[in-house]
């Protein structure tokens, strides 16, 4: 396992990048004083409130309040998880990911360039085997049965892996050390055997020597969030098959060359729990829907491409996971699951239910479109057209209802004992939950099921784990200091981190019994540390810890002392907290002394903090 990007190199990455140049290349600004300024991409507007600062290196919208760095720009418009964000972000400024490991293993092999070349030779060689091989016919014959034209093969890349053992190996694996890159009478570059098997493309045997993965099969690559080929799929051929209709083909079992859909294992490429096959070439169609339609094969998908649904996707072997759904609803703020309608269809649309409930919040949508027996979004689109695909798609159920239907077939309203029965087993689901206008629905339908008292539901359908990010320490205020004061000598370093530069070194806050002085000692500690920061290098050094969520709302903060001269402004602001906190200081000592006494070091202390309250 890769390991963690040092926040240091996050810090200089940051310094690398102008957000003007990577804003303006998706969304158009224009010169607005010392800013820019556009309609924000991320809601509606008809008067420019997206502001992006070439000081801060920071964004925000006035309108809708979103804001961030480089890296939350990409996270939030190219739909990119954070590692994502961050490799795009090397790759404009040319540097390579150092990454920070702590295990005495050997390591792993390196997601480079080569085995990303290696992966488009493979395809490109598939490609050209469902156009020359002898073998072709067969794999094109079971193409066509299943209704797939020329053009949508092109348009994914179908190819063909030949029956045989060595086929791929021959072509691309070096027979020894020293071996030519490119052979005199191919086309194609050579690679070490090795390399095939840690791209998934060859198994190596006990006993030694090497055989290809993929035998007798139609190949379907899949792409990665960038477009790149991470791996592959292969759909088994055999002569019953190869005439089989689509129906029957769809119910029989492959009478040989191993299971009927195969893909490649993990590797330093690909991952199966976080790639969907489709997604790549689906991105457009799916924000232009709205909407994700989760289905069960590649076939599907390129059926339903065909037909012109073209904003499906595929898991590859796996059930949905969490890192599945958090990338489509990255996209898209609905995500609909296609499962046929038998009982193990609805198993499975139960496990794909329970894995989205940690996920969901207000404003994200899943429901659950079941097929009829024997049916599948291959054979029902070419049965039915696209007209009445999409019009089922209209009836696909709601999460909430699905869940509630389902719960209450296990139990007997009409007693009093089911009632709770009820409550009982959709306590521990609707926990999973985010706090807010989902979960506060769901718990009144829950009430109006169960005939139990909404507010004493409320108080049993207690939330398992946080999902409101813990504002940063004592900024929610506290009795002996104005909040206020506190958030604004941390906006004015976060905003102005020059500031930190005036600030004396035996001033120190973190000891001081003020809400919020902990962060500002800590603000202060990253600045004193690397000078010369800017907004967003301070925000992205605290990506993913507890203080995030709240300097990204100081980085923007608006107040009339943030508008005229903060340099002159800080320091009596300082001053004020640095009297707050000697006096709370002086106040706690003189209890503890006529409670229980102090040491010397105590009454010291006292003296002197006494002193200086006097002065």
């Amino acid at each position: 396992m890769a390991g963690r990007i040092p926040k240091q190199f996050i810090d200089d990455l940051i310094t690398r990048v102008d957000i003007v140049e990577l804003i303006d290349e998706r969304v158009p600004l224009k010169k607005a004083g010392k800013d820019y300024k556009a309609n924000c991409p991320f809601h509606e507007e008809k008067t420019p409130s997206f502001t992006v600062s070439s000081d801060k290196q920071f964004y925000h919208c006035f309108g809708c309040g979103v804001h961030g760095t480089a890296i939350g720009f990409l996270m939030e418009y190219d739909h990119m998880s954070f590692p994502e964000a961050v490799e795009e972000l090397a790759r404009r400024a040319g540097v390579e990911i150092p990454r920070e490991t702590y295990s005495t293993a050997a390591p792993e092999a390196p997601i480079g360039p080569d085995l990303l070349e290696l992966m488009r030779e493979a395809a490109r060689w598939y490609r050209s085997q469902l156009r020359e091989h002898p073998q072709a016919p067969t794999a094109i014959d079971y193409l066509k049965g299943r209704g797939i034209t020329g053009e949508i093969a092109k348009e994914f890349e179908l190819g063909f892996a030949p029956d045989g053992w060595d086929n791929l190996l021959k072509v691309l694996g070096k027979d020894e050390e020293g071996s030519p890159a490119r052979s005199a009478s191919s086309s194609f570059h050579k690679y070490s055997r090795e390399s095939l098997v840690t791209a998934g493309l060859a198994i190596k045997k006990d006993g030694g020597g090497y055989y290809d993965r993929f035998r007798a099969r139609v190949m379907f690559p899949i792409h990665d969030h960038r477009g790149r080929i991470v791996g592959f799929g292969g759909r088994v051929l055999d002569a019953a098959q190869g005439s089989a209709s689509v129906a029957g083909d769809r119910t029989s079992e492959a009478t040989k060359g191993g299971p009927k859909y195969l893909n490649s294992p993990e590797t330093p490429l690909f991952h199966k729990g976080r790639e969907l096959y489709g997604l790549y070439r689906a991105r457009e169609a799916i924000k232009r829907e709205n909407r994700a339609l989760v289905v069960e094969g590649y076939m599907d998908v390129v059926a339903l491409a065909q037909y012109g649904i073209d904003f499906a996707v595929a898991t590859l072997g796996t059930a949905t996971t969490r890192d599945h759904l958090e990338r489509l609803f990255r996209h898209a703020p609905e995500v609909i699951f296609c499962f046929d309608g038998d009982r193990a269809g609805r198993e499975a649309a139960w496990r794909a239910l329970e894995t989205t409930l940690p996920v969901l919040r207000d404003g994200r949508q899943a429901s659950f479109l079941f097929l009829p027996d024997g049916e599948d979004p291959d054979t029902l689109v070419r049965k039915e057209g696209a007209a009445a695909f999409r019009a089922r798609l209209g009836t696909a159920k709601p999460l909430p209802d699905f869940l509630f239907e389902t719960l209450v077939k296990q139990v007997d309203l009409t007693r009093l004992d089911g009632r709770a029965r009820l409550v009982e087993l959709a306590r521990p689901h609707l926990s999973k939950v985010a706090p807010g206008a989902l979960q506060q629905l769901m718990q009144d339908r829950l009430s109006e099921l169960s005939r139990f008292d909404p507010g004493k539901l409320s108080t049993l359908v207690s939330t398992s784990r946080t999902f409101a990010r813990k504002p940063a320490a004592g900024l929610t205020g506290g009795p002996r200091e104005p909040p206020s004061v506190m958030r604004l000598a941390i906006a004015m370093l976060v905003q102005q981190p020059a500031l930190a530069a005036a600030v004396p070194l035996d001033w120190r806050f973190e000891e001081a019994d003020l809400p919020g002085a902990g962060l500002l000692q800590d603000v202060l500690n990253l600045l004193r540390s690397a000078p010369g920061m800017n907004t967003a290098r301070v925000t992205e050094h605290f990506h993913g810890g507890e203080h995030e969520l709240a300097l990204g709302k100081l980085a923007v903060m608006q107040h009339p002392v943030l508008e005229h001269d903060v340099a002159a402004e800080f320091p009596s602001l300082l001053a004020r907290l640095r009297a707050t906190a000697t006096r709370e200081r002086a106040n706690r000592l003189l209890q503890k002394q006529h409670a229980e006494g102090l040491n010397p070091d105590e009454m010291a202390e006292l003296a002197r903090l006494l002193a200086q309250r006097k002065s």
